[in-house]
């Protein structure tokens, strides 16, 4: 026999054996659902809250936990936080809930010069911190496309996106997303006036506007709440609106009284494996794997923190 014939027949028998030892279809151990993965990870693939930076807005119905973000918005993190120092939106309300887009709180009487709050040592304008430069930030890229980004993907926990030519990278406005609310002049909103994002993801206000964090706990507190009936869906009557009760820092509440959370990691081999258990779902339900996802669709799994 030839060399080429003995290598094509050794060829041919190698892939017979290797047939036969491999597991059929139905052998064929089944992919992890998202919660098989959550049960493996360990405890390093999850990160507390920083108190420093994490909002409590507390209502009538229950508390509203924010994660600021500094390293995208390092001003505007700054300026809420001396706002909630002074107990600034104490007592003010939620006064817009716009269906299918967003639920925003602030001062009543800010146009009012002579009956608005005052800001005390905060300040009453901000560079507009759209962007940041992406080099030196913490980036897992999603393996999918994009429409508004040529990158997106997660930073320290929340979903961003980059551009590699112009060499910047901004939060994207996906659910749970809170952004700075501005009038025209991008130098009018210095995070006096909040919103957190409860409908299908309005990734056109990318680059035009302050996103400041995420709520991570208490997001159903801002989606459930009564549409307003005005334009923009802010509510016409005073007696409308959701009163807050106080807004602290993590940090300046009695350490029994904080809500004690961690965030899973976006920078560990388990949250790959949970991006790929949800682009290509195979519980018993799903038919059809989609293949791919979209960076709003990705869930950030958060957590009460184990007692140490």
């Amino acid at each position: 026999m030839r060399a080429t014939a003995w290598s094509t027949a050794l060829s041919a028998a190698m892939l017979v054996a290797l047939a036969a030892s491999a597991p059929s279809a139905a052998e064929a151990p089944r992919p992890r659902t998202m919660q098989e993965v959550l049960d493996a990870s360990k405890p390093s693939d999850w990160r507390p809250l920083d108190p420093a930076h994490t909002l409590y807005m507390d209502l009538a119905a229950g508390r509203v936990v924010i994660e600021l973000a500094p390293a995208f918005a390092p001003l505007h993190a700054a300026n809420i936080e001396t706002l909630a120092r002074a107990h600034y939106w104490d007592g003010l309300a939620i006064l817009r809930v716009q269906d299918d887009f967003v639920a925003q709180w602030g001062d009543p009487e800010a146009e009012h010069a002579d009956k608005r709050r005052p800001l005390g040592e905060a300040r009453a304008t901000l560079p507009p911190e759209f962007t940041r430069t992406a080099a030196g930030l913490p980036f897992t890229r999603l393996p999918d496309g994009d429409v508004y980004a040529p990158e997106v993907g997660f930073s320290d926990g929340f979903p961003a996106a980059r551009d590699p030519r112009s060499g910047e990278a901004w939060l994207a406005h996906c659910y749970s997303m809170v952004g700075a609310g501005r009038d025209n002049d991008v130098q009018s909103g210095p995070g006096t006036e909040l919103y957190a994002v409860i409908g299908q993801a309005p990734r056109q206000l990318d680059r035009n506007i302050a996103v400041v964090g995420r709520v991570v706990q208490g997001m159903e507190l801002l989606a459930a709440l009564p549409r307003g009936g005005g334009a923009l869906g802010f509510y016409e009557q005073p007696r409308q609106r959701v009163p807050i009760l106080r807004v602290r820092l993590a940090a300046d509440v009695p350490a029994p009284q904080r809500t004690n959370l961690e965030v899973l990691r976006t920078d560990t081999a388990t949250f790959a494996a949970l991006v790929e258990s949800r682009r290509n779902r195979r519980d018993d339900w799903y038919k059809v794997p989609a293949g791919r996802i979209g960076l709003c669709n990705v869930p950030i799994p958060v957590r009460a923190a184990p007692s140490r």
